[in-house]
């Protein structure tokens, strides 16, 4: 039996649904890339639909959480995929359970960034920052049904999916904060700063 209660489902019921829940860490692989979460929404997006798959996914300190709702074969195939994936990285299954009705059905796949201001629910920000590899049980579920307000609140603006911010994932904070192009140029700044404080360290160090 699901751990994760079916709560405040609206959809009706399917017979075969199944609910999938997993846990990753971003890979170098995942962070070299120029839009890592643009990309991976792209392409799932694509293939849920064709695959009646829908759910949502959230990245955050280096982390993902993800959860996908479908027929017990389009989720098995899905994470087979999945546990191919290079720009992820120790997967951990939360939840592979059948499941009375979906939390998500207008989704094929809503991609968010978790950052901190984005959060005014207490339940959330109470889980900052983002470790779910730190969680209790009770912790996920909290969160996924925090995640299933959200949604309940976005159904009344939009029903489409969207895609994530278009920067790769390591930038993806700092870029929000100083725009796309003033980020770039911070970082240079924050690299030359640092490289001239280890030049002085030595130097310094040489007189002692």
């Amino acid at each position: 039996m699901s751990t994760f209660t079916d709560t405040d489902i609206t959809a009706s019921e399917v017979v075969d649904l199944y609910q999938f829940i997993y846990i990753s860490r971003i890979t170098s692989t995942g962070l070299s890339g120029a839009s890592t979460l643009n990309n991976i929404a792209e392409t799932s997006i694509k293939n849920n639909k064709i695959n009646d798959i829908t759910g949502i996914l959230c990245y955050g300190n280096g982390y993902f959480f993800q959860y996908v709702e479908g027929t017990e074969q389009a989720l098995t195939n899905l994470k087979n995929q999945l546990l191919m994936d290079e720009r992820h990285k120790d997967l951990q299954m939360l939840e592979f359970a059948e499941i009375k009705a979906r939390r998500f059905q207008n989704w094929a796949l809503r991609s968010i960034v978790l950052e901190q201001w984005l959060f005014k629910d207490p339940n959330l920000t109470a889980l900052l920052p983002f470790k779910p590899y730190t969680w209790k049980d009770e912790d996920s579920s909290k969160f996924l049904n925090s995640l299933q307000q959200y949604y309940n609140s976005q159904l009344k603006e939009e029903e489409v999916d969207m895609q994530p911010i278009k920067y790769n994932a390591l930038g993806v904070t700092l870029s929000k904060v100083v725009g796309q192009h003033q980020a770039f140029f911070l970082i240079q700044t924050v690299l030359g700063t640092l490289i001239v404080l280890a030049l002085l360290w030595f130097m310094l160090a040489d007189k002692f």
